[in-house]
């Protein structure tokens, strides 16, 4: 019996293409399938945004913590709640994605946007160690 192909990945170019904050409102209010292309593709695509604005991964997992300790709300409130050549833009798109959704107030709403950003700084670290010839990366010695 043949099983079928797995679907051809996605470029780079194409995740990044993704709309975050739609895959934020339709991701968060329920699990299921929307909750796992958030938590998949949707990650990648932040990732690889944040990236392109100079973000560092600890920023985006500060972020997080954030949202976690404080709420959705107090981090929808930042005037910077993250550093980087249009940066404060991406993060607030995010972040009002999440808010439009889910009660800002709720601790667990802002628990599951704290996991999913996370998820984000975790691939931005990924990236960042996981080139050739970069520090920490695969074919550096020392």
């Amino acid at each position: 019996m043949n099983s079928p192909a797995p679907p051809p990945g996605r470029t780079d170019a194409e995740l990044a293409a993704l709309d975050v904050p739609a895959l934020l409102r339709f991701g968060l209010p329920a699990d299921g399938p929307h909750r796992r292309a958030l938590f998949a593709d949707g990650a990648v695509a932040a990732a690889l945004l944040a990236e392109r604005c100079e973000v560092p991964p600890y920023a985006v997992s500060y972020l997080s913590e954030v949202v976690r300790a404080a709420g959705l709300r107090a981090a929808a409130g930042l005037p910077e709640p993250l550093v980087g050549p249009g940066a404060a833009e991406l993060a607030g798109e995010w972040l009002a994605g999440a808010a439009a959704v889910l009660d800002a107030d709720d601790a667990a709403a802002g628990a599951l946007v704290a996991d999913w950003l996370e998820a984000v700084a975790a691939l931005l670290e990924l990236r960042r160690t996981g080139r050739p010839g970069r520090p920490g990366g695969p074919g550096r010695r020392g």
